[in-house]
């Protein structure tokens, strides 16, 4: 697991190759793994695959989604706030927990943050992205995590980048 740690890096550049489907399948059981408070899983989980669908995703926040138009797989993290006070930090778990899981299975991906983002002046992210997919309002959206083969490369951070000091003695 350290290793994925180490290699993972986000990822913005794709491939234009597909994703096979057993290695979908495979994100898929990774999401529904992922740890929840209480075992209440209010989370659900969006596997968007059609092109023209991850175009009008890119296109959810005014900066910092653009690059989810060239992924071959966009997987919606969302949850009905009303079946967990704490469905953020569960979307947030399951979120990473498939950022990693792609890394072991050889995927590129990067965290695309919804909640609290705009789309425009007079919009917010999660209403776009929830009338891009025909959610209900009672989804709320946390992120969006966008997966393809890797087309770039990027070192893992340097032993010595890490802040250590960051780590308090108790």
């Amino acid at each position: 697991m350290i290793e994925i740690l180490r290699k993972r890096r986000s990822i913005r550049k794709y491939k234009d190759e597909d994703i096979k489907p057993e290695i979908v399948e495979l994100l898929r059981e990774a999401a529904l793994r992922s740890p929840t408070s209480r075992n209440f899983r209010p989370w659900r989980f969006v596997f968007v695959e059609d092109r023209s669908k991850l175009e009008a995703l890119s296109r959810a926040k005014t900066s910092g989604s653009s690059f989810l138009a060239g992924a071959r797989l966009g997987v919606i993290v969302c949850a009905d706030e009303g079946e967990s006070d704490v469905w953020i930090e569960d979307c947030s778990i399951a979120s990473i927990i498939l950022q990693l899981a792609g890394q072991s299975l050889g995927l590129g991906s990067c965290w695309i943050q919804i909640r609290r983002r705009m789309h425009d002046d007079s919009k917010t992210s999660e209403d776009y992205v929830r009338s891009v997919l025909g959610l209900s309002e009672k989804m709320k959206v946390e992120s969006i995590i966008a997966f393809g083969y890797p087309d770039e490369e990027k070192a893992p951070v340097p032993d010595e980048d890490l802040q250590r000091e960051k780590i308090l003695s108790g």
